[in-house]
């Protein structure tokens, strides 16, 4: 099998990235399809262990920062506030981390995304010490920064996929999300206990836990990502014919320039209606779950639940957003993108009904529906991704992507700040009922524009 790049270039790359040749042939000429598959593999491997101590920073993170804004503001509307931050924070660093891949690679771009991290940790240590909501707002809006790595990670899984298993690539990846995320909220108590020892405030472990993760997930990104997968794809290419606004190798005379900027990649993103489409079904999927699950957490506090309850609910729930991973990647490269992302929806509606119908000590049914939940924005992630990855050309696929998890998390990040106000205000169930609304109409645009679609063929 081989890949399939559309691109050329490879810049800033380290003697490492270097693309070699296949076994006989000349340094420098293109990488053969052995090589090419080698180095799949490997990338595939190395993307998922950094996904693993990666998903426990997040999961514990994102668990525990809504309940400890809580306690540091004093207000269940400001709490919201804190899933706000984190999803903000990866949407301000999708596209600096896609730049940062188009220029230098994958491995340049996550790495950047999990320094950020990193400082984020440090500076939510240092707001819980001091008992600053607005300090902890700072730190949180850094600590995104690791979920813009992990999403970036999804589709440096299908740099190097051939035509048809993109979906299949990108979720192994997704799927290995699941250990470190579902084991991330349980070592909570563990965590706060250790911290505790060490001296530090209490509500400190959570993020001291996930400084440990994503300190491991930079170094197993900086030292094994190599040689970079995006840039061995460009140069599995053919060089193209030269033209007067070629340089003499015939490649672009500013490939990075392309590459990197919000407005390149949202021209090729609103001339190429797939791609729109995809974004959406993607965008308006992150909103419903992270909409929901940030809340779910202050509502079953309000009904007295514990961390460790709370701590296993979160669990379960992202358990369904990564477990069937696999599964869902084959269903999308075999019986097409948009009726999986149709499913996604219908998955979306029935766990707002379930959730949103149950009260704050009925524990099993808010289980139940954060389950279908996190299955709904698998669907829709996995789908999305995949049909976005293919509808537009290599050289523009980092920058697009960027635009794609950006756009993502603004909306993510707005849907945040409106479940905190109504949640505050009105109720968790008025939360789900809105939501609800929202999955319903998107899932009949998209069979809509699929049945039309497939009526002109």
């Amino acid at each position: 099998m081989t890949a399939n790049p559309t691109n050329t270039a490879n810049p800033g790359g380290s003697p490492d990235d270097s693309p070699g040749a296949p076994s006989g042939g000349s340094p420098g000429s293109p990488p053969g399809e052995e090589r090419i598959a080698a180095v799949r593999r490997r990338t595939l491997t190395v993307l998922s262990t950094a996904q693993i101590s990666g998903g426990i920073g997040v999961a514990v993170g994102l668990t525990f920062s809504s309940v400890t804004m809580e306690e540091l503001s004093g207000s269940t509307a400001l709490s919201g506030l804190a899933g706000t931050a984190v999803v903000l924070g990866a949407a301000l660093l999708a596209l600096p981390t896609a730049r940062s891949s188009g220029k230098g690679g994958r491995r340049a771009g996550l790495a950047l995304a999990y320094g950020c991290a990193l400082l984020g940790c440090l500076v939510s240590l240092l707001a819980v010490g001091l008992g600053s909501w607005p300090l902890l707002l700072a730190g949180l809006l850094m600590f995104g920064a690791a979920s813009a790595g992990g999403l970036a990670s999804r589709y440096a899984a299908t740099d190097l996929s051939p035509p048809g298993h993109a979906a299949r690539h990108l979720s192994l990846v997704v799927w290995a999300t699941t250990i470190g995320s579902v084991a991330g909220p349980n070592l909570a108590e563990p965590a706060e206990r250790f911290s505790a020892g060490l001296g530090l405030s209490a509500g400190s472990g959570p993020f001291a836990l996930a400084l440990l993760g994503f300190a491991i997930s930079l170094g197993i990104i900086v030292i094994a990502l190599r040689p970079d997968p995006l840039l061995l794809a460009r140069a599995a290419l053919p060089a193209p014919v030269a033209s007067p606004a070629s340089g003499p190798s015939g490649s672009p005379e500013n490939p990075e320039k392309g590459q990197g900027t919000f407005r390149t990649a949202w021209r090729v993103l609103r001339g190429t209606p797939v791609a729109g489409r995809a974004l959406v079904a993607i965008a308006v999927s992150h909103t419903a779950m992270v909409s929901v699950m940030s809340m779910t957490p202050v509502h079953l506090d309000h009904g007295g639940s514990t961390y460790t309850v709370i701590g296993v609910v979160i669990s379960l729930h992202i358990a369904g957003m990564y477990v069937l991973s696999p599964v869902i990647g084959w269903l999308a490269d075999r019986v097409g993108r948009i009726p999986v992302l149709v499913l996604g929806m219908g998955l979306l509606l029935t766990a707002c009904v379930l959730a949103g119908g149950a009260g704050a000590h009925d524990v099993t049914r808010v289980t139940v529906g954060l389950v279908l939940l996190g299955l709904g924005w698998s669907c829709g992630l996995i789908s999305g991704s995949a049909m976005l990855s293919e509808a537009v050309p290599l050289e523009h696929r980092a920058p697009v992507q960027g635009l794609s998890d950006l756009l993502m998390n603004v909306c993510g990040a707005t849907g945040t700040v409106i479940a905190g106000v109504i949640v505050g205000t009105l109720s968790y169930g008025v939360l789900a009922a809105t939501v609800a609304v929202m999955v319903t109409v998107t899932g009949a645009w998209l069979a809509l524009t699929h049945a039309r679609a497939r009526a002109r063929v």
